[in-house]
């Protein structure tokens, strides 16, 4: 008996040390993408969500690379890119319409963000946490043949770490 309350009480404090250790990846990757924002004006995910859902006219940018995109990006969003920016995505897009960029992270959208604010867009946002955030929080993705995927790009095993419950891939 007393062995059984042994193994009892360790595999407890394992699964107290765990959940502390989870808690704390989650509490450092949300001091890491937040230290990535400067100032620049965030939108958080679940108000992107329930702006598409309610079709409220919203110009979604991913700013990833074209690989990353095809693996799947955010429905509705227009591949714009980073290297190579696709400035034709913006010819018909007025000066105020509402514009939320997304990366993995946050860090290249918000980027692209000040250089779309510097050419005259006024009412541009970044996704809080990219689509890192957005497909941990099981938020719809599609790939580049339009189907629901779960799949994210990861960028590279360094950054690809953050994500958590969808799966990263690395095409």
């Amino acid at each position: 008996m007393k062995m059984k309350a042994i193994l009892f009480i360790s595999f407890s404090v394992f699964l107290v040390g765990y959940s502390s250790f989870a808690q704390e990846i989650d509490r450092s990757y949300k001091k890491m993408i937040e230290r990535k924002y400067d100032g620049f004006p965030l939108i958080q995910p679940e108000v992107l969500e329930d702006k598409l859902e309610n079709k409220v006219p919203v110009v979604i940018l991913d700013t990833r690379e074209l690989n990353e995109f095809h693996v799947s990006h955010i429905p509705g969003a227009f591949y714009f890119g980073y290297d190579i920016k696709n400035w034709k995505a913006l010819d018909n897009i007025p000066k105020n319409a509402e514009i939320i960029v997304y990366c993995s992270i946050g860090v290249r959208s918000q980027n692209i963000g000040k250089e779309l604010a510097d050419r005259g867009y006024n009412n541009v946002s970044n996704l809080y946490g990219g689509v890192f955030l957005w497909a941990d929080q099981n938020r719809s993705l599609e790939d580049n043949a339009g189907s629901t995927t779960n799949k994210v790009h990861g960028y590279n095993l360094v950054w690809g770490k953050w994500v958590k419950k969808a799966e990263a891939v690395y095409e």
